[in-house]
């Protein structure tokens, strides 16, 4: 039925994993691969929530369609505009990059949705979210959000030397990944630096930016780290392969969770995809970009990065390629065993 993309609590989205992210200016690439990467790996249903200017949501629908329909059965999508529901909506989006702040909203703007992942754009899954999303599982009874840590070195991370604000733990966290428990964060009271009794998520969001504006650089991953310092039991810490960035390679390897089990999921931030500082990063956002839907994954997807790799060694990211393979290889092993057994189930006759 066409209307019903749009009630998240019609049953086939109560299966959903919701994933939402924030798309403005030049960012509509970027987001159809990481939407791409999420859908090629995942198993259960997607609900994707993509928060885009008015100008990119034609593009988004038009170019959603032309995807088979061996993909698009596998998700729905709702495209929203941007929207702050409180405060200055001009001040919320000159904070940090256009449009951002969206993210600290989605607990009041999707009131209908338990869960959600939220991703920066520059994001790309190397195994499936049904993975990430166990997590939500394991939070204990006070935690409603998840985040990774900023850096894994304090010496060495910006926080830790920069930051004129509070921040969570000893080097902050990064907000380009995180799981949120909505019904949890909507339901809480906050401590906070402002008045003695706890507030809620909407009441304390502009309020708290009113009183760090002068002292924030990153924008709304600037306001969570404050949030999550004065409520510190509130946030459940993932290790650094649920959030891979430049700096756990550039400087010579420092994610050891990533060296056990490799990459889950890569964060290209600093805009590595799109120059040639960390060719590795580069080298899986343009295989992903260029991968044909219907193709078989290991000749079109794994056999190209392994080539394109070699072409990285001189790099101290490249120096460590197994941290980026070996997750995706574990993944298309198993989405490749699912499609073989659900071909032979299907032709066992013959």
């Amino acid at each position: 039925k066409p209307g019903e993309q749009k009630h998240p609590k019609e049953p086939s989205s109560l299966q959903c994993m919701h994933l939402a992210v924030v798309a403005c200016g030049d960012r509509l690439e970027e987001t159809l691969i990481m939407l791409k990467s999420a859908v090629l790996f995942s198993n259960k249903r997607l609900c994707f929530h993509i928060f885009a200017e008015d100008s990119l949501k034609p593009e988004f629908e038009k170019k959603l369609k032309e995807w088979p329909s061996s993909y698009t059965k596998k998700f729905e999508s709702s495209i929203y505009p941007i929207t702050f529901s409180v405060g200055n909506a001009q001040e919320w989006k000159r904070l940090f990059k256009p449009c951002a702040a969206q993210r600290l909203f989605l607990p009041v703007i999707l009131k209908d949705v338990d869960s959600l992942l939220y991703v920066d754009t520059d994001v790309l899954f190397l195994r499936p979210i049904d993975d990430i999303w166990h997590i939500l599982k394991e939070f204990n009874s006070t935690q409603l959000a998840a985040m990774a840590p900023e850096h894994e070195i304090p010496k060495i991370g910006w926080y830790s030397r920069f930051a004129r604000h509070p921040y969570y733990g000893t080097t902050g966290v990064n907000s380009g990944v995180m799981l949120m428990n909505l019904t949890r964060i909507r339901s809480t009271q906050f401590k906070n630096s402002l008045i003695a009794a706890g507030l809620t998520w909407e009441e304390m969001l502009y309020p708290l930016y009113q009183k760090y504006k002068n002292y924030i650089t990153w924008g709304d991953q600037d306001l969570l780290n404050i949030i999550f310092y004065f409520n510190p039991e509130c946030l459940y810490v993932f290790p650094c392969q649920w959030n891979y960035r430049p700096d756990h390679c550039m400087y010579g390897s420092n994610c050891r969770g990533a060296e056990q089990e490799g990459v889950s999921i890569l964060h290209g931030n600093r805009g590595v995809y799109h120059d040639d500082k960390q060719p590795t990063f580069k080298a899986l956002y343009e295989v992903i970009r260029d991968f044909p839907f219907e193709d078989n994954l290991f000749q079109s997807l794994y056999y190209p990065l392994q080539s394109k790799f070699l072409d990285t060694v001189h790099t101290l990211c490249g120096r460590v390629p197994q941290v980026f393979l070996k997750q995706i290889e574990k993944t298309m092993k198993k989405v490749y065993e699912n499609r073989v057994i659900v071909y032979l189930g299907a032709n066992h006759r013959y």
